[in-house]
């Protein structure tokens, strides 16, 4: 593997980062691979609802492909003009059937996986209702295979579903045997997205980039201030999202940071196929992809415990934005450290738990480059 690639800033012949910027960026776009039709969506109101201090509207769209997408805007109630704009990207969390509604509440009986969900990730926080409770329009969507965009049982072959039919698909012993069937056949997808000339990226920026699409074309957000944030799987769409599109000017990455070095020797076992864009390692490590926003503010939090990285190849992600941030002459955010008495080992769920609970934190310092 190339280091560094060819396309990276720290290539020689890239002495102008606006100029790096460009040529990076437009080989990354070619290297998602991603759907046609893009068009912003024609945005369906399901309904409307005022719960803790917020207005809520719960909207569906329909893409090009799949089942139609459900999504949920939060703001704080009676708030007037223009806000900031946030695009909150869902997590993965071994849990598909799920998507928005691991990171939003807008009722006081919340599904009780979802209750277990935001306890274990997100310290008992819907962060999305936090972040909107703060000033900004948070729009959280449902991704592909996620939710409202989950492969249904009813429209795959029973040899493939092992025989598995949706009988009362909100229980939770059903839902555990949905989502043990969706983690066991995730190399189909992937296999069935290239072999349609597409990669599973590729589908995420397309469904993220539309619901950025959607918010921009609101008439109460500043499209000049929209930011996007995640754990995890929702880290992932962070750094390929703030890759893909301009429009995104501020950004932070939970629990999803490293090289492409470390997925190749150390820890492709512990991803999901959702990671991978053939041939992208050429051109661009995975911290540079993200480091297309610069000059932009971005923030990455990772911790010492988390297992689903090498520390040697998280540092040298580090080392790689950092360098990025400096060039472009950017803003590499980095949160003051956790006292003494909070930085004791703990399991790594536990510890991304820490480290997710501070997408608030985060976002309120980058918004603070915005003003």
């Amino acid at each position: 593997m190339p280091d560094p690639p060819r396309l990276s800033f720290r290539q020689p012949m890239f002495g102008n980062v606006d100029a790096w910027r460009a040529v990076a960026r437009s080989r990354f776009r070619e290297t998602l691979l991603g759907p046609g039709g893009a068009a912003t969506p024609v945005a369906m109101t399901q309904h409307q609802l005022e719960f803790d201090g917020l207005s809520i509207e719960h909207l569906q769209w329909q893409l090009p492909y799949g089942p139609p997408t459900e999504a949920l805007v939060l703001k704080p109630s009676g708030a007037s003009g223009r806000l900031p704009g946030v695009v909150a990207l869902h997590d993965h969390g071994g849990n598909k059937y799920f998507g928005l509604r691991k990171i939003t509440r807008i009722s006081k009986d919340p599904h009780p996986l979802m209750l277990r969900h935001q306890e274990h990730y997100y310290g008992g926080m819907a962060w999305a209702n936090e972040l909107a409770r703060r000033g900004y329009v948070v729009l959280v969507h449902d991704t592909f295979t996620f939710g409202s965009r989950r492969m249904r049982l009813a429209d795959l072959p029973a040899n493939i579903r092992n025989n598995l039919v949706e009988v009362n698909p909100e229980a939770e012993d059903e839902i555990e045997r949905y989502n043990q069937f969706a983690s066991n056949h995730e190399h189909l997808i992937a296999k069935s997205l290239f072999s349609a000339g597409m990669t599973w990226p590729g589908v995420f920026v397309f469904d993220d980039q539309r619901a950025v699409d959607y918010l921009a074309s609101r008439p109460d957000v500043d499209v000049t201030r929209i930011g996007c944030c995640g754990l995890s799987g929702g880290g992932l769409r962070t750094v390929m999202l703030t890759g893909a599109d301009e429009r995104i000017r501020c950004s932070c990455c939970v629990g999803m940071m490293t090289t492409w070095r470390d997925y190749l020797l150390n820890k492709c076992y512990t991803h999901t196929w959702m990671c991978y864009v053939p041939g992208l390692s050429r051109d661009l490590d995975y911290p540079e992809v993200l480091g297309l926003g610069a000059p932009n503010p971005v923030l990455v939090l990772n911790n010492r415990q988390d297992d689903l990285f090498t520390m040697p190849e998280m540092e040298r992600a580090d080392r790689i934005l950092t360098e990025a941030a400096r060039e472009a002459r950017g803003n590499l955010l980095v949160p003051a450290k956790r006292p003494p008495s909070s930085r004791k080992r703990t399991d790594s769920s536990q510890s991304r738990r820490v480290c997710a609970s501070r997408v608030l934190e985060s976002t309120s310092i980058c918004e603070s480059w915005w003003e």
